[in-house]
């Protein structure tokens, strides 16, 4: 059963920017391995963790570092989840999560499946 689903689409240019004017935004944002990635992969990535808070009906309080986007031996990427992103799924009865990212022509999106 589907418990929720999100998309968020983010400006790569725009997000950029953002992050070179406000520099701490960068820490805030990404866990220590997300960090030093190329921007197009930070905004997905950003995208990301945006469509995963809508996904589970974006409660206040959920931790930008508690959750972290990964890319598997395959490739995929998937979602790694702790504390109050964890804790929010499992309330919700999540059991698994499916990610698609992607960036081109300046935008970089990603749609969040919660499933239970």
């Amino acid at each position: 059963m589907i418990v929720g689903v999100g998309i968020d689409v983010v400006d790569v240019a725009r997000f950029g920017q953002t992050l070179e004017r406000t520099p701490a935004l960068r820490e805030r944002l990404f866990t220590d391995e997300e960090r030093s990635l190329p921007l197009n992969s930070l905004a997905a990535r950003f995208a990301a963790k945006e469509a995963l808070a809508k996904a589970l009906g974006a409660p206040q309080g959920l931790l930008w570092h508690d959750a972290t986007v990964r890319r598997g031996d395959d490739g995929r990427p998937h979602l790694v989840i702790a504390g109050t992103v964890a804790a929010r799924a499992e309330a919700l009865g999540v059991d698994a999560m499916h990610v698609s990212l992607s960036h081109d022509a300046g935008i970089a999106s990603a749609v969040v499946v919660a499933e239970g």
